[in-house]
């Protein structure tokens, strides 16, 4: 496993992480014990970074951390989210008071004293840009409930606002070969600010597996299929903001790039390691298999200029008309 700085902070993670929206139960049908089995393994193999949140299956996915991870606090990070529990758009959401409250929930489940990244979950633009809830951060970081604290953004604009608070230390965003567009602008704002990059949906919902067909279905408790337009959040979440089909369509443009790669997945995510800006990649899970399938980018080779440029080009005039939602 390589490791990697998060920004200018102490943090070195893995650089590839994992998240556990999946094994919340947001995904369709989980075991615990799939899912616990799935954090074993990733540690095992030197993962040292999960991502989470106060939502994914109603703090389900915490107390699943808290066991996995019990007896090695110290050595395994955790980053989790907050404030999709309650009214986003009210600004009270965002108080000393209900924040703290978030915190407390979210350490009591990860059975934690400190959480290494607290992160503001795709708040709203008028929240970032009010910028209350960094100085509610700033006190919690100076009682030693956080260690440091970032935001999860759906747009470049979003992420860009945050960086005006010297208190953010990371950003987590969307980004993968159907959603190049923050590459432009706010990775090397993001660097130059002393900030780490986390990358969510790496495989855009699973398109870039290259597994799925246009007669593919979801279950019903599968955000794949009730927010395939956007219809519970935002619709950048589900498919990188693809309509289904025309997503399906334009990953199979897209095998050639699992020639000597060993999987369409595992280049897709070799790509975005190829950056240098990234901090980490945090796919999603919900076996062993399958972090075991994630974890192979690693050593995955790495594309060349030329494949480079036929990618870039690829998003420019075959994907980007089609992305839905801000971002």
């Amino acid at each position: 496993m390589n490791y990697r700085q998060l920004g200018d902070t102490e943090l070195t993670v893995s650089e590839i992480s994992f998240g556990t929206w999946a094994i919340g139960g947001d995904w369709g049908q989980t075991r615990d014990t799939e899912g616990l089995d799935g954090l074993a393994a990733a540690m095992d193999a030197g993962v040292n970074f999960f991502d989470t949140a106060d939502v994914y299956g109603s703090g389900h996915a915490e107390e699943l951390l808290a066991k996995a991870t019990k007896g090695k606090e110290d050595e395994i990070h955790i980053a989790t989210k907050f404030c999709r529990s309650g009214d986003i758009h009210d600004p009270a959401n965002y108080s000393a008071e209900t924040v703290r409250q978030y915190c407390e929930n979210s350490l009591k489940r990860l059975k934690r004293e400190r959480i290494d990244l607290y992160q503001i979950h795709c708040p709203p633009l008028s929240v970032l840009k009010d910028g209350a809830v960094f100085e509610v951060l700033d006190k919690l970081q100076q009682e030693g409930k956080i260690r440091h604290y970032g935001v999860s953004v759906e747009s470049v604009e979003e992420g860009l606002i945050s960086l005006k608070a010297p208190g953010v230390k990371a950003l987590q965003v969307i980004f993968n070969l159907f959603r190049q567009k923050p590459a432009e602008e706010l990775f090397p704002e993001t660097k130059r600010a002393g900030a780490g990059i986390l990358v969510r949906l790496p495989l855009a919902s699973g398109l870039l597996t290259g597994k799925f067909t246009k007669m593919s279905t979801f279950e019903s408790s599968d955000h794949r299929n009730f927010n395939a337009n956007g219809e519970q959040f935002n619709v950048g979440e589900t498919f990188a903001g693809l309509p289904f089909a025309k997503g399906v369509e334009l990953a199979q443009g897209l095998s050639w790039i699992a020639e000597g790669r060993g999987s369409m997945a595992q280049a897709a995510m070799r790509w975005i390691l190829d950056d240098p800006n990234i901090t980490c990649v945090i796919p999603g899970f919900k076996n062993v298999k399958q972090v075991e399938d994630n974890l192979g980018a690693a050593t995955t080779k790495p594309f060349n200029p030329e494949e480079l440029e036929r990618l870039r080009a690829y998003y420019q005039e075959q994907v980007k008309e089609h992305i839905r939602g801000s971002y």
